[in-house]
């Protein structure tokens, strides 16, 4: 029999479990959920890193232009930090905000009757 099957003939069932490891067929079927995410969220992924690349760039640029004086990996470093600026966490702050805000819409919305948003 297979797993959660209910007998519906009357009197007595007995059953003999021969093996519940994970070569069964119903856990080879089951498999893991994947992430949901929004084309939004994914432009939004890959515009952040293509800014950071870009910020690292551009601090190894000033070094050297500089040139290697000294240092140079603490300059860098501090380059790295003034040129953060380059990627909008701000961005990514008001996207979440606004699902968060139409989400909220969505489910007060007396048009839609016995909708439920499940969004982070």
């Amino acid at each position: 029999m297979w797993q959660n099957t209910i007998v519906a003939s009357q009197g007595d069932t007995y059953g003999l479990v021969l093996y519940t490891g994970k070569d069964t067929r119903s856990t080879m079927n089951g498999k893991n959920p994947r992430s949901k995410f929004g084309k939004l969220d994914l432009e939004v992924n890959y515009l952040a890193k293509i800014l950071f690349l870009t910020m690292c760039f551009v601090a190894m640029l000033i070094i050297v232009v500089d040139g290697f004086i000294g240092a140079w990996y603490y300059k860098y470093f501090k380059c790295v930090i003034l040129l953060c600026a380059i990627i909008p966490i701000s961005m990514r702050l008001n996207l979440d905000l606004a699902k968060m805000y139409y989400s909220r819409l969505i489910n007060k919305d007396p048009a839609i009757p016995g909708a439920v948003v499940r969004n982070s």
